[in-house]
């Protein structure tokens, strides 16, 4: 009979996660990730499989937050103002993380080598996650004559994406609150949708 895992799965992908976010996957090492969870390497190997499997452990965990937002934006604000809460949450936590760490999602995308198909396809996938979300709520927002159909659905979907990318990368090095509004601002006002409320100040 196998034993019993003697630890908090949650609480060590946490700690995974962060480890991974901080400093990207090449460059965590196992006795990194040994230090920051308390386990030790041979207890993440049983427990985890080797170093890639955990970082898309880790990476599924990170974005489990991610994919409650988006649920939560959705079932609770109009489509425009789904869209437009997503960006005002991304710039609200993107100023007030001190390490400058970005997204973990993002930052995984600028490293992954297309020399590894199978890690750039697991990336590309949660990149299209959030590229559907914004389809989603443009299509209904369309239907319910929210959002103006002069725009592409999918185009604008697209356009929305490759801005929070941007915005996701200025952070790691300018995160301004007017330089980061400044990249969405227009963006928004161009598909008609409903603009950020994000404090002056920030």
């Amino acid at each position: 009979m196998a034993r019993p895992r003697e630890f908090d799965e949650q609480a060590v992908l946490d700690a995974a996660s962060d480890v991974f976010w901080a400093k990207g996957y090449e460059a965590t090492s196992t006795r990194d990730l040994s230090a920051r969870t308390g386990l030790t390497p041979s207890s993440i190997y049983a427990a985890f499989g080797d170093k890639r499997r955990m970082f898309l452990r880790a990476l599924d965990h990170y974005l489990g937050r991610l994919r409650e937002k988006m649920t939560s934006l959705k079932t609770t604000r109009s489509p425009g103002e789904a869209i437009t809460g997503f960006f005002e949450d991304t710039i609200k936590r993107s100023l007030g993380d001190a390490l400058q760490r970005g997204c973990m999602l993002v930052n995984s995308a600028l490293e992954v080598s297309p020399q590894d198909p199978d890690f750039q396809a697991a990336i590309a996938s949660e990149l299209k996650l959030i590229e559907y979300f914004f389809l989603d709520r443009i299509k209904e927002g369309q239907r319910r004559g929210d959002i103006s159909p002069v725009h592409s659905a999918e185009d604008a979907a697209r356009q929305l994406l490759a801005v929070l990318l941007g915005v996701r990368v200025l952070a790691r090095v300018r995160p301004e609150g007017p330089l980061l509004r400044g990249a969405v601002s227009q963006t928004l006002a161009s598909l008609g949708l409903p603009p950020l409320m994000v404090a002056a100040g920030t």
